[in-house]
């Protein structure tokens, strides 16, 4: 006699914008996450971006090899 009821409309699109607004959150976190650098990689991507930018990490190596090559 006591039918169960539909939720109603406005309850299905108020469930449907907020499972979409979390999607965009999250692919919109994803994204700026995955170009962000953390701090102690800057040097990492500077020298990615522009070889030669940034010294190597053992510099004595390279003075030693440069006073060779002379």
């Amino acid at each position: 006699m006591n039918e169960p009821q539909k939720p109603n409309k406005n309850r299905r699109i108020f469930i449907i914008v907020f499972i979409l607004f979390v999607a965009l959150f999250a692919y919109i976190s994803y994204d700026m996450s995955s170009r962000t650098t953390a701090p102690w990689n800057k040097p990492k991507q500077l020298n990615r971006a522009l070889p030669g930018a940034t010294p190597d990490s053992d510099s004595l190596l390279l003075d030693s090899l440069l006073k060779e090559v002379k």
